[in-house]
């Protein structure tokens, strides 16, 4: 099976603390970093996603060249964040379109979109990658319109971005509703086996990618909600971003 992600990449990098007392000089904990775990994030981590769920599928990624990092700092015993920041978006070189692109595009099986926003990808972009796709599925940030999500297959959003976009008609829309599990059609296909949040960092990217890859194989929709409903339960349940075994 011939995969291809497009979309913007990063460095997710957790820095776990100790958090012993306050600062004197403000109303600030102080934080003593003791452990850094670094992965591939954003369309990274769609990509790690399908390499578990599918080893023996062929992976192309098409992200920008610069480097993103998303640094957050965590106290270690709560896992709670106390900060993130976030370095290299201000300069993203924008996705160039070619006819080696339209080449991989028409001989991939399945087409994944990442599209966080950031300026890699236009409107246009998404249009003319969804109507060369075989079977594609767009995890989008952006407000979209009928017109951009027109040809994919599904679109995979979250609560909050399904609010943002209470114009689209589309059959292929999935609303992901946390330990709720996921909504299509106004029919609600509930997480079997919920488990307790620890992290919810990536967890959207395991959906996505455990549907597609799941709905590739099965022609079902509703199947592959629950498929990709249980991968996400797994790791939600974990620290940072990981992905399912």
């Amino acid at each position: 099976m011939k995969v291809l992600i497009i979309g913007e990449t990063c460095v997710d990098k957790f820095i776990y603390c100790n958090v012993n007392r306050l600062s004197p000089e403000a109303p600030v904990p102080v934080l003593n970093p003791f452990n850094t775990v670094t992965n591939a994030g954003m369309a990274g981590n769609t990509v790690a996603n399908i390499q578990s769920l599918s080893p023996k599928s062929r992976v192309v990624i098409l992200g920008q060249i610069e480097n993103i990092i998303k640094t957050r700092y965590i106290e270690q015993k709560s896992n709670h964040m106390f900060l993130r920041v976030d370095e290299g978006e201000d300069k993203i070189t924008p996705f160039k379109w070619g006819l080696d692109i339209d080449a991989i595009i028409g001989q991939s099986d399945i087409v994944i979109v990442s599209d966080y926003n950031k300026g890699y990808l236009s409107d246009i972009d998404l249009i003319n990658i969804s109507r060369k796709s075989n079977l594609s599925i767009l995890d989008s940030k952006r407000k979209l319109t009928n017109e951009v999500i027109e040809h994919f297959d599904f679109i995979k959003l979250n609560e909050g971005e399904y609010k943002n976009n209470q114009t689209l008609d589309h059959d292929g829309i999935i609303v992901t509703l946390g330990s709720k599990g996921a909504q299509h059609k106004g029919v609600v296909y509930p997480s079997k086996n919920p488990q307790e949040t620890i992290d919810v960092s990536g967890a959207g990217d395991t959906f996505t990618a455990s549907f597609i890859v799941s709905y590739h194989d099965t022609l079902n929709i509703g199947s592959s909600i629950i498929y990709a409903n249980n991968q996400a339960s797994k790791v939600v349940s974990q620290r940072g971003v990981v992905t399912p075994k």
